[in-house]
């Protein structure tokens, strides 16, 4: 039989059971709570590192690979010396790329021999890597300027304003001072006139203005040693920029050199028209057109009233009028007189001129 003390000796016994089995329940569940959050918060963690990641990743390719459009007609000089950083800064400035970082690490991720000097122009979207390999390989954006033959410095220099590099003023006072390129073949040149060999050029807006002028002399330079000249360089620069003036056709170019020369060796005066023109030109008195009163203008260069050669040349000829200057034709005649047609009547007596007049004026339907 089991009395009242046994039934609760047994109850004891449980509860001693139960409070030695709920501290392990509890442990248990305790660590399995902590593992549950560790694990939750490094997902979280994870997730937005991830996130993060993304989003600095697409921010960095936007700023990177996304085109950016620059204001329109955007021009830029970048000079010879100039840094990867200053490259970059004038860049982001000019409103080219957006991230100066971004550019300069690119050039450590993507390294080129060199990044170009000169002037870029920037008209349409472009990312950042296009614009980076355009100044990579020197797409650099040049002004053409054609210079005809015959243009006189002032024309020139109205070539130059247009085409975006200069003021024609600028160009007047390089033209008019930097003699010293010419010094071995006029050394007495008042100015580079008849020195700056028609062409057509391009130039960038890095160059100066000096080395621009150095160009066209030195194009001048190389056909005068092709055609052989190399002695009294002055006199045929000056003759030849008188036949450039003169006539437009070029088989008749020798044809009128020898009528100066002619002229030249009867003591006559030249009587060139070009050559008062180009006495008013300098006077700034010019009017677009020649009247009689302009052959009484008081110049050197007007060869109506001074004998012999003007001082300088009166314009920049071409390798035509240099090479009729140096190899005129053999003849006797003293005048000559257009045509009407682009060409000249050649006389070898006043008598002779006077006809070749009359029969101009009167296909012009003059008396």
């Amino acid at each position: 039989m089991c009395g009242p003390f046994d039934d609760r000796y047994k109850l004891f016994l449980g509860a001693l059971r139960v409070s030695a089995v709920l501290p392990a329940l509890y442990s248990g569940h305790f660590a399995a709570i902590r593992k549950g959050l560790y694990t939750g918060t490094l997902r979280t963690l994870i997730t937005l590192f991830l996130v993060v990641a993304l989003a600095a990743g697409g921010w960095v390719a936007w700023r990177v690979y996304a085109p950016i459009t620059p204001p329109a007609n955007t021009s830029l000089l970048l000079h010879s010396g100039y840094s990867t950083r200053r490259i970059a800064a004038e860049l982001q400035k000019a409103g080219v790329i957006r991230s100066e970082l971004a550019f300069r690490l690119w050039h450590v991720w993507h390294p080129k021999p060199s990044l170009k000097a000169g002037e870029y122009r920037f008209e349409r979207a472009a990312s950042l890597p296009q614009v980076y390999e355009r100044i990579a390989r020197g797409d650099i954006y040049f002004h053409v300027v054609t210079i005809p033959e015959g243009y006189t410095m002032f024309d020139i220099a109205k070539a130059m304003e247009d085409a975006g590099l200069c003021s024609a003023a600028d160009f007047l006072r390089v033209a008019e001072t930097q003699t010293q390129l010419i010094s071995d073949l006029a050394p007495e040149a008042k100015s580079l006139e008849g020195y700056l060999f028609p062409n057509t050029y391009q130039f960038t807006r890095t160059e100066s203005l000096e080395e621009m002028a150095a160009a066209m002399v030195h194009q001048f330079r190389q056909v005068a040693q092709q055609i052989g000249l190399n002695s009294d360089v002055p006199e045929v620069v000056i003759m030849a920029s008188i036949v450039e003036k003169e006539t437009a056709a070029p088989e008749e170019r020798p044809l009128v050199a020898s009528v100066y020369y002619n002229r030249l060796a009867q003591k006559m005066a030249l009587d060139a028209d070009p050559s008062v023109i180009y006495a008013e030109l300098l006077t700034g008195s010019y009017q677009g057109s020649l009247h009689h009163a302009d052959l009484a203008v008081n110049s050197p260069y007007n060869t109506y009233r001074f004998p012999g050669l003007p001082p300088g040349p009166i314009g920049n000829p071409g390798r035509s009028a240099l090479e009729a200057a140096l190899h005129p034709d053999s003849t006797k005649f003293l005048y000559f007189v257009s045509d009407g047609n682009a060409h000249h009547r050649f006389a070898r007596s006043l008598e002779e001129h006077n006809r070749n007049v009359a029969a101009y004026r009167h296909s012009l339907g003059l008396r």
